[in-house]
């Protein structure tokens, strides 16, 4: 366990406890949040990383897609084939992925926790000592760093939640969800590849209706997802405008030449 590392939970303005285990510093934490209002998002759920990826990755992906087909000459036909195509495999690969990739991290997280609790059973003085340096590290009193310390490794549950939180820099008790992660990988890839299909869907015939309306979904998406994490919606906005408009254009070149070669 690395006490010098600096990511001690005192450090962070959280006191040693674990939900609903030790009563102290962090309900009066609790209670002065909500008497001003304080509110954090919550950012452990597992969803947020995989939707905004999933929404913007289906948009860029079939805009490109349908750029491709279209800059080649296939018919309306041909793009809308494609698009749904596009729009299926993608939206069902980027849910396996996300679900295999969060099971493994968890799985990984789980077997760490495991070797903890070994430790704290084989060689709990060892972890007493380690637990009581994070909190000197962190600015307590030696003294009452030790004591700190001992009462808390009193509850093998709140220990060990420590010992990972302060090894792992996770809490094992607030993993995400893989079926969480997948379903809104699923979800959000399939809303964003079927925005550029739209105009095909309802009766329009040209590709640039399509570009259009994936210029404005690119734009507004990635100024939403500035916003959401508190960084300016223009920058925001314009980074993944012109990340979409070189995807789609790049593809759109490629199918144009393929289409030029094999006509």
């Amino acid at each position: 366990m690395a006490a010098g590392d600096g990511h001690s939970p005192l450090r962070q303005g959280q006191a040693p406890h674990g939900r609903g285990e030790v009563h102290t510093r962090g309900e009066e934490v609790h209670g002065h949040s909500e008497a001003h209002g304080h509110h954090h998002r919550d950012v452990s759920g597992g969803w947020l990383r995989p939707a905004v990826f999933g929404s913007m990755d289906g948009l860029v992906t079939n805009v490109s897609l349908i750029a491709g087909v279209g800059g080649g000459g296939g018919s309306p036909h041909a793009i809308i084939l494609a698009g749904l195509a596009g729009l299926s495999a993608g939206a069902f690969s980027m849910a396996a992925g996300e679900y295999v990739s969060v099971s493994s991290q968890n799985e990984l997280i789980n077997a760490e926790v495991r070797k903890e609790k070994v430790e704290l059973d084989t060689h709990p003085e060892a972890e007493l000592r380690e637990l009581a340096a994070v909190f000197r590290h962190g600015g307590v009193e030696p003294r009452l760093a030790d004591e700190v310390a001992r009462q808390l490794s009193e509850r093998p549950d709140v220990a060990l939640r420590l010992h990972v939180r302060e090894e792992l820099g996770v809490d094992h008790k607030d993993l995400p969800s893989p079926f969480t992660a997948a379903g809104a990988s699923l979800l959000t890839f399939a809303v964003g590849a079927l925005i550029p299909l739209l105009p095909y869907l309802i009766g329009f015939r040209s590709l640039l209706v399509a570009l259009v309306l994936a210029a404005v979904a690119a734009f507004s998406g990635g100024g939403l997802v500035a916003r959401v994490t508190d960084r300016p919606f223009l920058r925001g906005a314009l980074r993944q405008l012109l990340l979409a408009g070189a995807a789609a254009g790049l593809t759109y070149g490629i199918g144009s030449l393929v289409g030029h070669a094999v006509s």
